[in-house]
């Protein structure tokens, strides 16, 4: 069981059973928070293009556009997106084809959420384990992407130099670096200015109190680094 909720990532139900997606719906919502739902494939691509969802649980069967047709046109754009596919017992030709698409599984129904739960975090923890960011707790983590601090899925303002500090620890997760080295990085732009100690302490505590506890550690000796799970 999870203990705190999926913030991070993003996940599209692509459904148009009432029942079904009425049901699928309240589960989803029981782990992840950004949680869409399209009724259609063509309704379900609009959403894709538009948010970008980084796990799709879909139908085959649809209106307007089958799930083959949404998945086929989805990895024409990217192979990055999770997809699992949904079917029944009597769709067994249309999975052979869909096992071609890279799916990361498909389900057949009715649907067992246990089963299902378990390939959701698989998935979760796949995507967090290829993206480029560094996690420090489940909802904490540094996107190298663009060099920001996101927290409960809200970014976190940082100055210049704070910036530059987090650029640095999160480079060499897990990895201790010296007070000179992190000195000589957030003041890159004054290659004049005499190293001082105490500037790294000073911005060091402004750091920690916009991260959780224990996240940049003391090294005796040796300087500080971030802890990344």
């Amino acid at each position: 069981m999870q203990d705190e909720m999926v913030k991070d990532i993003s996940i599209l139900l692509v459904e148009d059973e009432i029942e079904l997606s009425e049901y699928l719906l309240e589960y989803l919502q029981l782990f992840f928070v950004k949680v869409y739902h399209a009724k259609d494939g063509q309704e379900a691509y609009k959403i894709y293009l538009d948010k970008h969802p980084d796990i799709i649980l879909t139908d085959i069967n649809m209106p307007l556009m089958d799930g083959l047709t949404l998945v086929s046109k989805i990895r024409e754009r990217d192979s990055d997106t999770k997809i699992i596919i949904m079917s029944a017992h009597s769709e067994e030709e249309k999975l052979l084809r869909a096992v071609e698409l890279h799916l990361e599984t498909y389900l057949i129904k009715p649907i067992k959420v246990d089963i299902l739960k378990k390939i959701l975090f698989s998935s979760v923890e796949s995507l967090r384990k290829l993206s480029k960011r560094v996690y420090m707790k489940t909802n904490v983590y540094w996107d190298n992407a663009n060099d920001t601090l996101w927290q409960d899925g809200e970014q976190v303002l940082l100055k210049a130099r704070e910036t530059l500090l987090l650029k640095l620890l999160c480079s060499k997760a897990n990895q201790s670096v010296s007070a000179e080295s992190i000195f000589y990085a957030i003041y890159k732009d004054n290659p004049t200015k005499e190293f001082s100690s105490d500037s790294v302490t000073s911005l060091m505590k402004r750091v920690r109190t916009k991260l959780p506890k224990d996240v940049i550690l003391n090294i005796y000796g040796a300087g500080y680094k971030i802890v990344s799970i």
